[in-house]
This record gives C-alpha cells, sequence and structure tokens, in this order.
C-alpha cells in the first residue's frame, strides 16, 4: 500500500509507549475502518534481544498499521524494521519522544539534535524495507532550538514518505498549548504528506488544527484513552461530515468494562486489571466524586470487584 491509501482517513492513532498496545488497538479499529493505527513505541534494542514479544500482535483487520521503533543504532533499527515488515503496513521512527530515559540514550527527540545520525537512520532503515516509511518529531529541543522545518527537509531527503509533527518541543514536554500554526511552515517546505499531533481532543479541535496547520491529517493521542470511539468520529466527519457526539459518561463506563475484559483476556486478570488502571483517569473524569471513585478502584485487584464497583458508579446515575 502506498502512504496516500494508508492515511486517507486524515486521521491516526498516534503512539505512546505501554498505551497503545494490541486491545487498544483493537478497540480503536473497531470504532473506526480505515484509521492508521499506530504501536506503541519499540525499543530497537529490546526486540533485537526478545523477538517474541505481544507487541507484535495484530489482527488482520488492524489494516492500516504503523510499528514505531526506536533506537540511535541504524542498522540494528533496519534490522528490527526488516523484522517488523512481516505485520507492518508502515515502520515510523520515533524521533519526538520528550521522556529523560529516552533522550538520554541519544533516541527519541535527542536525534533532533543530531541530524548526521537522524539521516543516517533514515536512510539505512529506507534501503532494507519495502513498506512506507515515516517519521514522528517535535517543533525541536527547546523553544530556542526549533528546527523542525530544516530537519523535515532533511527527513524527506534522506527517505521519509510521511511526518507526524508534535507541536510542541521536547522542553515542554506535554505542557503548554500545541503551536498547530508552526506546522504550515513544514507543510510548505516538504512534498511529503505531514500529520499534526499535539492538544486534538475532539472533533471540533481536530478540524481547527488542520484549518491552522493546513497538515494532510490529524494524530490523536491521550484524548482517545477514554474514548475509543473519537478517532472513528473525527474519520467521519472529516470524510463524510457527518457529526457523531461524544459518548456519555455511562457509555465511557461501558467501553472501560469492555477494555478491562479484553485485557484479562490477553495478559491474566492479575495483570491485565492493574495493566488498565492506568487508563481510569480518561474514562473515569468529569463528574463529581470521580477523583474519589477512581482513589478506590484502582486499589482493587480483582475483575470480579472493579466490575462490581463500576456497575456502582453507573447506578448513581452521574
Amino acid at each position: 500500500m502506498q502512504v496516500k491509501d494508508l492515511i486517507s482517513a486524515r486521521v491516526s492513532l498516534a503512539p505512546m509507549a505501554g498505551i497503545t498496545d494490541y486491545v487498544l488497538r483493537s478497540l480503536i479499529r473497531e470504532n473506526s475502518s480505515s484509521a492508521l493505527i499506530t504501536t506503541e513505541m519499540i525499543s530497537s534494542e529490546a526486540l533485537t534481544q526478545v523477538k517474541d514479544t505481544l507487541i507484535t500482535k495484530r489482527e488482520k483487520n488492524h489494516s492500516p498499521i504503523s510499528y514505531q521503533l526506536s533506537g540511535h543504532k541504524p542498522q540494528m533499527i533496519a534490522d528490527c524494521a526488516k523484522y517488523l515488515e512481516e505485520y507492518a503496513d508502515m515502520i515510523d521512527i520515533n524521533m519526538g519522544c520528550p521522556v529523560n530515559k529516552v533522550v538520554r540514550g541519544t533516541d527519541g527527540c535527542a536525534l533532533m539534535r543530531n541530524y548526521q545520525l537522524a539521516q543516517e537512520i533514515v536512510r539505512t532503515v529506507k534501503s532494507q524495507i519495502n513498506v512506507p516509511l515515516s517519521v514522528k518529531f517535535r517543533l525541536g529541543y527547546t523553544q530556542e532550538e526549533q528546527n523542525f522545518v530544516d530537519f523535515g527537509e532533511r527527513m524527506q531527503e534522506s527517505g521519509a514518505d510521511f511526518i507526524t509533527i508534535h507541536a510542541r518541543t521536547r522542553s515542554q514536554m506535554y505542557g503548554g498549548k500545541a503551536d498547530w500554526k508552526k506546522i504550515a511552515e513544514l507543510k510548505r517546505a516538504v512534498d511529503i504528506p505531514v500529520f499534526a499531533n499535539g492538544d486534538i481532543v475532539s472533533i471540533e479541535t481536530a478540524e481547527e488544527c488542520l484549518n491552522q496547520s493546513n497538515a494532510d491529517g490529524v494524530a490523536v493521542g491521550r484524548a482517545s484513552l477514554g474514548d475509543v470511539t473519537l478517532i472513528g468520529r473525527i474519520e467521519q466527519y472529516l470524510n463524510k461530515g457527518i457529526y457523531s457526539p461524544p459518548p456519555s459518561q455511562e457509555e465511557k463506563i461501558n467501553m472501560l468494562k469492555e477494555h478491562i475484559l479484553r485485557e484479562v483476556e490477553l495478559r491474566g486478570e492479575r495483570v491485565g486489571v492493574k495493566f488498565v488502571r492506568k487508563f481510569y483517569p480518561y474514562y473515569l473524569n468529569g463528574f463529581t466524586g470521580a477523583s474519589k471513585l477512581r482513589g478506590e478502584i484502582v486499589l482493587i485487584d480483582s475483575l470480579k470487584e472493579v466490575l462490581s464497583k463500576l456497575d456502582k458508579i453507573q447506578s448513581l446515575k452521574i
């Protein structure tokens, strides 16, 4: 498949480490027929050591799907990309992760400070795979180092077929406000498609982001965690002009129940219930007493008890 086919929905699930796993990707796909979904960030170092991992698990209907790799050793990343090609419709290189333990190892956004290495990674991976290659990066490392236009041009020159840009700097992490207007500068400088990422939390913000950025589409991250219908609703609006309202709190709790059941089926009860705890703040919010209820449910390890607690929360008619 060509890039234009993979991004035809004009919306994608942004990669999130430890978040966009098999279950979440499956739930997103069930609510979105053709959005590009992306795996969680896969360490090339870790994948080199252990190939038998849940991270590669997928279903046929997961296409179009991109597998994201991180690292700083060009040949190692290329070897991992070749291995993942069996599963992937696209390979994505992470050059935007702002987390300290990632950038300390010269991975993620640290690569924006090393043009030569970043370009070598793209060239090496591109030479060894037969699927499209994308790169995800930020506006720059700091507010003073906003080199995203130059960096994007170099990624294109080195062989990247597609760009996703988070409209914040590394120093901002996930704070402050995403600067969508800056992305328009990158769009004018490159010929390959560009998706905008950052602060897209609704159909309305997706539309506004596209207006300001002139991007080819949007990548949705954290906002999809408590609403697995969001990406599908954006897809439907952008492509068919059909507006579907956000889910009610009761519907979100039903989504959470299904999410827990799927994770337990995949990982077992003890691990599955604990894994979903990170999603509670996204599913259970916006109503009186939400924080207190999250504090109570996060202490529960039993699947039966968690589901019972969620039933009680629903019965409160919040």
